[in-house]
């Protein structure tokens, strides 16, 4: 049986860097921030599931048309990871994620418990 899209509480849009990319992921932050999105904080070291430093952008299931269109045309090389978020972290960052750039994976033992 299909799910209902009424399973997306919202959308993460992880966006990565590295110390020589910063700047530019600065440079898109503030972009992002003509949108209705929360902006996390900066994370130079891992966290979580990720590879790479990062912030993420949490915005509703509204903005998707505006902020992942955005995101296509000005992520400046970034690599960008897009998910919804249905309360299974796991499924949402392998199985219902889309990738902008390069596809970089996730630390998988992040979902062990």
């Amino acid at each position: 049986m299909a799910r209902p899209i009424a399973d997306i509480r919202g959308y993460h849009a992880h966006i990565y860097y590295t110390p020589e990319t910063k700047s530019i992921a600065a440079r898109v932050r503030e972009g992002l921030a003509e949108f209705n999105v929360k902006l996390g904080s900066w994370h130079d070291e891992l966290v979580g599931p990720h590879l790479k430093p990062m912030y993420q952008a949490l915005f509703a299931p509204e903005e998707f048309e505006k902020v992942v269109p955005w995101l296509m045309l000005n992520r400046e090389g970034l690599d960008v990871l897009v998910h919804p978020e249905t309360g299974e972290g796991k499924g949402d960052h392998l199985d219902r994620s889309l990738w902008l750039g390069d596809k970089l994976g996730v630390n998988l033992n992040a979902f062990k418990k």
